[in-house]
């Protein structure tokens, strides 16, 4: 695995840890616990998608944040200029595991033996969007499904980007969302708009099951609307059982 495929992590240690990332991140951090790691993400002032993080709250004292390590320096220096008048200490990064646990992925600090191939087909394909330095706020919250995933509270306190984020959920409908799709020729990267303003979040090549078709195969996990998606070239896949359909609040 290149470094530039990989996470790493860092931790915060401190009388006002659980505090500082409170007024950050999308989710409650102090209902998470030590059992898992929670996708969430600290947004920009226009309520877009800046870092994609996931969060082990060993106390709130002591939190765990994992972040895709192309984005690691920028949240390095983001934490330190929000957080310089906060009493925590922000611990040396260090690599984290790639893991797989009941088909769905997360991160380890022992060695699974999940190579990062493994660890992207399973989240494509489960539906769990990660950002990259070259998604950084391209998309909103309710966009990428986050709020299915467990990782927005629409009613906690303040955080950035918070007041446009909860404008579009009680407020507003979404015109665009995730998909999962597959296609054939080469594998689009993260941040490609393909045709009919299909924006990529993440793409994985597949075998192609056809002996006598020379085609590459991919899937993609994809922010559009449905009305584009239904007239292009490509095949819409089922995402698993509460990530498809509308992001929409209900009325």
């Amino acid at each position: 695995m290149s470094l530039s495929e990989g996470f790493s992590q860092i931790t915060l240690q401190g009388l006002d840890a659980e505090k500082f990332l409170v007024g950050q991140v999308t989710v409650d951090v102090t209902k998470l616990d030590a059992e898992h790691y929670q996708a969430t993400a600290i947004c920009d002032l226009k309520g877009r998608v800046h870092f994609g993080i996931w969060l082990k709250r060993y106390s709130a004292e002591s939190i765990e944040v994992v972040i895709h390590n192309d984005q690691l320096a920028d949240l390095q220096a983001h934490i330190k200029k929000y957080g310089a008048f906060s009493k925590f200490t922000l611990d040396a990064a260090q690599p984290v595991y790639l893991a797989i646990e009941h088909g769905k992925t997360t991160f380890s600090h022992t060695n699974q033996n999940v190579s990062v191939e493994e660890w992207q087909h399973a989240a494509v394909t489960q539906g769990e969007a990660w950002i990259s330095a070259a998604t950084s706020g391209l998309f909103q919250p309710q966009e990428l499904r986050l709020h299915q995933r467990g990782g927005v509270n629409y009613d906690k306190g303040c955080y950035l980007g918070q007041e446009i984020i909860a404008r579009l959920w009680f407020r507003a409908t979404p015109k665009q969302w995730l998909h999962l799709i597959t296609g054939t020729g080469d594998t689009p990267v993260a941040g490609q708009k393909l045709d009919g303003d299909i924006d990529v979040v993440n793409a994985v090549a597949f075998a192609n099951s056809d002996v006598n078709s020379d085609a590459n195969n991919w899937q993609a996990l994809v922010i559009a609307r449905p009305a584009s998606l239904q007239e292009s070239s490509y095949t819409i896949l089922n995402l698993p059982e509460g990530l498809n359909g509308s992001v929409a609040r209900e009325k």
